[in-house]
């Protein structure tokens, strides 16, 4: 069996975790063989970029997340940094209104400098979305979103915020939210979603999925997710890794699949 997980953050995990090298051989023995190490502040770039260097199934994204006020990012930044042939993603980014509240025009630009980034370098975006689904979508679409492609991640919207995406030519990723009892929404989106575009995920060390609820999460859980995304469509574990793994290499192009 093939897993990906498409949104991780190996360099927020905890220590008590163990080691970086731990943290993956377990993912490796739980059949996640390929990871997207997720940035989300700049500053942390470097070692971002030096633990995804250290393995050739791990990948590696640029980006400022919407919430973080102690940095700021431009266009051309982005780009600079984007270059780096480790780097498949533009993003974490997004608009987010349940973290950060007032005049929001910061985030807007800023938002807007990711996805022209993306379009230049022509690499897919990684949407973060919360209690902000118009502005998210009406930014996508003025700026043309779709001509990057990319993903929502950690899906938490109903089922017109993941047609809006699809219409974008965006795919849709399920964290371990999905699993748990009071995610009914999200859960009939993921009935819904057309096969062949979606994406899992573990947004680690957040949102561990059902029965990890409420510890630390880590890559090797993303297989529960799956799990639980695979019954609720009536298909095997095998089918649903294999077309999530698929969808996953399609979207992101620069990720070379290994060989296992």
């Amino acid at each position: 069996m093939f897993l990906v997980d498409s949104h991780c953050h190996l360099d927020l995990l905890s220590p008590e975790q163990g080691t970086i090298d731990a943290i993956v051989k377990r993912a490796q023995a739980n059949g996640v063989h390929y990871l997207l190490n997720v940035c989300v502040k700049l500053s942390d770039f470097p070692t971002i970029l030096k633990t995804s260097e250290a393995f050739t199934f791990v990948s590696t994204s640029v980006g400022l997340h919407p919430n973080d006020t102690d940095e700021e990012t431009t266009e051309a930044q982005l780009i600079e940094m984007g270059k780096h042939p480790k780097v498949i993603a533009i993003g974490e980014t997004g608009l987010d209104y349940y973290r950060s509240t007032g005049d929001l025009k910061w985030q807007h630009d800023r938002f807007r400098a990711h996805i022209r980034a993306a379009r230049k370098l022509n690499k897919p975006l990684i949407i973060h979305t919360r209690d902000a689904k118009a502005d998210t979508i009406r930014i996508m679409q003025e700026e043309g979103a779709e001509h990057a492609g990319g993903v929502i991640h950690c899906f938490t919207e109903d089922w017109e915020m993941a047609k809006a995406a699809l219409d974008m030519n965006f795919y849709v990723s399920f964290s371990g939210i999905v699993t748990f009892k009071n995610a009914t929404v999200i859960q009939e989106v993921a009935k819904q979603l057309p096969l062949n575009r979606m994406l899992i995920e573990t947004d680690s060390p957040y949102l561990a999925p059902v029965p990890y609820r409420g510890k630390s999460n880590e890559p090797a859980y993303v297989r529960y997710t799956a799990d639980y995304l695979a019954n609720s469509r009536g298909i095997s574990l095998a089918e649903l890794a294999e077309m999530t793994s698929n969808n996953f290499f399609t979207l992101f192009k620069g990720a070379v699949r290994p060989h296992v």
